[in-house]
């Protein structure tokens, strides 16, 4: 799932490509993917974007009339920024977005259709769709502590839960909790002031440098969004050396997601337990990095 600082990057380009433009024509390819019936669809088009801002992992088109489009991409959705005439990519395409000089392709890879768009109209209904979570790029490190110790999680919980913290999902809470050298299973209840402190340059230092990186890369527009980037840490790179330490990346297996992490640089050495395969190797899951090694 795009997470900030891809859907910062996104939000840079349709910034300059869109503001002040008037929204021709919305095309549905997919009328699955519209999840909002008031005001209705049609009522966009005609009027000129005032803005596009991030609300959480949701991209926001504001437009005239006090009228918010409201993309939210989930794992598969992407967007693509095509000649106004181009043809449209087949069974993927979702919607289109037709402007003078251009045309937004929002489109879905795969059979699961779990992306969305809304039109709302009003800052009010804008806002209840915010989860509420803390923008920690723009926030002090008590806010931080807060926020992270109001509930007690586990780090990756916490860190992904857009309650709790804006904009950060499984790729990123990875790498956050490398760079903090904390482990994704410790609770937040128990972690010091240092600890929290670690934490909170961690994952500002994490989100600002990958923006950055990102932002270098994008090109004309950026194509390549993904959560498995050249140069992470350990997201996505099981079995490989952790370039800290050079001991094989971990990982923690649920549902369709992952938990990559270091066992000497995050846990101790201790192998967390798989779900899946502790229970199939029982005696002969390793318990440390140093049975694997």
């Amino acid at each position: 799932m795009p997470e900030l600082p891809d859907i910062t990057v996104y939000i840079d380009h349709l910034e300059s490509r869109l503001v002040g433009q008037t929204l021709e024509r919305v095309r549905l390819l997919n009328p699955f993917v519209l999840r909002s019936v008031t005001p209705p669809i049609a009522a966009a088009e005609g009027k000129k974007v005032t803005g596009v801002r991030r609300l959480g992992k949701r991209i926001v088109i504001a437009l005239e009339s006090n009228l918010f489009l409201v993309l939210h991409l989930m794992i598969a959705g992407r967007l693509r920024w095509v000649g106004k005439d181009a043809k449209l990519p087949g069974r993927i395409t979702l919607a289109a977005f037709e402007f003078p000089g251009g045309t937004l392709i929002f489109t879905e890879a795969g059979t699961k259709r779990r992306a969305s768009m809304h039109l709302v109209e009003g800052e009010a209904a804008l806002a209840a769709m915010d989860p509420g979570g803390l923008e920690v790029l723009e926030s002090g490190l008590e806010e931080f502590a807060a926020r992270l110790k109001r509930e007690n999680h586990t780090l990756k919980r916490a860190l992904t839960d857009p309650h709790l913290f804006s904009g950060i999902g499984n790729a990123y809470s990875d790498e956050i909790l490398h760079r903090a050298k904390l482990s994704p299973v410790a609770l937040t209840s128990s972690l010091s002031e240092a600890e929290v402190a670690r934490l909170y340059d961690a994952t500002r230092a994490t989100l600002t440098e990958w923006t950055e990186r990102l932002r270098r890369d994008a090109g004309e527009f950026p194509e390549k969004v993904t959560a498995f980037r050249e140069g992470m840490a350990v997201h996505g790179r099981f079995g490989k050396p952790c370039p800290a330490c050079g001991s094989p990346v971990q990982r923690i297996v649920y549902a369709e997601n992952e938990t990559n992490y270091c066992a000497r640089c995050q846990t101790g050495g201790r192998i967390l337990a798989d779900r899946a395969l502790s229970r199939l190797l029982k005696k002969s899951w390793p318990r440390s990095i140093d049975e694997l090694e």
